[in-house]
């Protein structure tokens, strides 16, 4: 299965405690179907000191992946919007379902 979001992409959440969030992706976790997105399911996550590495320890937050079927991607113009593709010449871009802007080309 292909993912149709990728890096850098603004994202809003449409299900679970952090419905309406809108945060950036971080990163994408392919193999999983998941995605790490800025501000959205913060996590508290218990450090242990480590002199070697300068790490203090203590208790930290960091966000837990959600589930890619979660989130759309969200259009400059018209917010939240799925996803179509269509070709531009070579190129496979992707395109908004709702007004049909072409968003930023796909990655390989």
């Amino acid at each position: 299965m292909s993912l149709n979001i990728q890096r850098n992409d603004t994202v809003e959440v449409i299900a679970g405690s952090d419905k309406g969030k809108r945060g950036r992706v971080l990163r994408v976790l392919a193999d999983e179907n998941r995605l790490l997105v800025e501000h959205v399911r913060v996590v508290k996550k218990n450090l242990r000191p480590n002199p070697q590495r300068n790490i203090q320890g203590g208790i930290a937050e960091q966000e837990a992946p959600v589930h890619i079927s979660n989130v759309l991607l969200v259009c400059p113009d018209c917010g939240p919007t799925r996803i179509g593709h269509k070709f531009e010449g070579d190129t496979k871009v992707r395109v908004c379902r709702k007004c049909g802007q072409t968003l930023a080309p796909k990655k390989k």
